[in-house]
């Protein structure tokens, strides 16, 4: 049965933050500028982002499900269309508000509609995709007549300098010249940002109005041959094994920032393109007989700018160049929402006027928690 996305919804709180706005709401960590600031955010060239945080108070405005309730409401793929009209409702963050009860729940109760399946999808960026391929394949079968989907996050919560606590500086290293060894202690406070989309999915192929009909998504693990590379509620041992936040006092786990997000930045620079690209794309080429002029838009999300050439050289290489002319992104102003990245640039397109019918639309999305890697293709109708 045909699926398709007849809407889309985004929400981003607050007005748009500057660069030089960032470390004045985030605050400063050990009451220092940070030194890697200028150097990050000149390389992922992002200008605005939003924050769930009144810059006057400090105080948290929304919390992810609220987030996501709201983007939830900007949805209108019908008139007369409410919340109380879902029959599914699929959410997927990297960031809920607890660790129980589960993300869709808690935005379940935010719309206050009406009984629904709900269900809950974890991971980190990726974890839209799991949360729109559970969608899909629920009204795909047949056992419901619609679903919603959505991505969030809340990260502003893990990068505040309360938080953060002393964390160290790389004084040995040179920044300028190798600006990724950066990322280790600061790259996230500088990349990640708050916000939420939502997709209502249907069986009903809509008339009069451009819709998204869902060709086929894929989702594809690598941790049975990489270790963990971005976490957060551990500890990450030379073994490369985590050691989960449970098994540390209030003391230590503040003392050893375990509540804060970390990457692994060796393991991130030398595996997430090739894993992204060589690794899963030859695969779904043949699976699906791909040809890069099929591609009309080619909508990536990518954490940085400072991979964006990294991509097109690793396309080209398996032979699947495709031109920046036909890559779709606002990254730059809107900043890098994790999960929810993938619906605030749909919701973007979608609502452009630029597509047209038959215009074909490959959806990229890594996550380097442990290397899951997942494509979708959308044909406009």
């Amino acid at each position: 049965m045909d699926v398709f996305i007849t809407d889309l919804g985004a929400f981003l709180p607050n007005a748009p933050v500057s660069n030089e706005q960032m470390e004045e709401i985030l605050g400063m960590v050990s009451q220092l500028p940070s030194r890697t600031r200028r150097i990050i955010l000149r390389n992922n060239r992002i200008s605005n982002r939003h924050y769930a945080i009144d810059p006057a108070t400090g105080r948290t405005t929304h919390s992810n499900a609220q987030l996501t309730a709201e983007a939830i409401r900007q949805l209108h793929p019908y008139d007369g269309f409410t919340p109380a009209d879902i029959e599914c409702l699929a959410c997927g963050t990297s960031s809920p508000d607890q660790t129980k009860p589960g993300h869709a729940s808690m935005v379940h109760g935010e719309l206050a509609s009406a009984p629904c399946e709900v269900v809950s999808t974890a991971g980190v960026c990726v974890a839209g995709m799991t949360a729109l391929k559970y969608a899909w394949l629920n009204v795909a079968s047949g056992l419901v007549g619609n679903a919603v989907a959505t991505g969030s996050e809340l990260s502003s919560t893990y990068m505040r300098a309360a938080l953060c606590g002393d964390l160290p500086t790389r004084d040995d290293v040179d920044l300028e010249a190798q600006p990724i060894l950066a990322f280790e202690a600061d790259f996230l406070r500088w990349m990640l940002s708050d916000g939420a989309g939502a997709a209502f999915l249907t069986s009903q192929r809509p008339t009069g109005r451009r819709a998204l009909k869902i060709d086929w998504i894929e989702l594809v693990s690598f941790a049975h041959q990489f270790e963990t590379c971005m976490y957060s509620g551990a500890l990450k041992n030379a073994d490369g094994s985590l050691t989960g936040w449970r098994e540390f006092t209030p003391e230590e786990s503040a003392r050893q920032h375990i509540m804060h997000v970390k990457q692994d930045v060796k393991l991130l620079n030398s595996e997430i393109i090739p894993t992204s690209v060589d690794r899963t794309l030859p695969k779904l080429i043949d699976k699906y007989s791909l040809r890069p002029e099929q591609i009309t838009w080619f909508l990536p999300h990518y954490s940085s700018d400072f991979f964006r050439p990294q991509i097109y050289d690793h396309l080209k290489d398996i032979g699947f160049e495709i031109p920046y002319e036909r890559w779709f992104s606002n990254l730059p102003t809107k900043g890098n929402t994790g999960s929810a990245s993938i619906y605030i640039i749909l919701e973007e397109l979608l609502h452009s006027g630029r597509l047209k019918q038959g215009d074909r639309l490959l959806l990229f999305v890594p996550e380097s928690g442990r290397f899951t890697i997942s494509y979708a293709m959308l044909t406009v109708v």
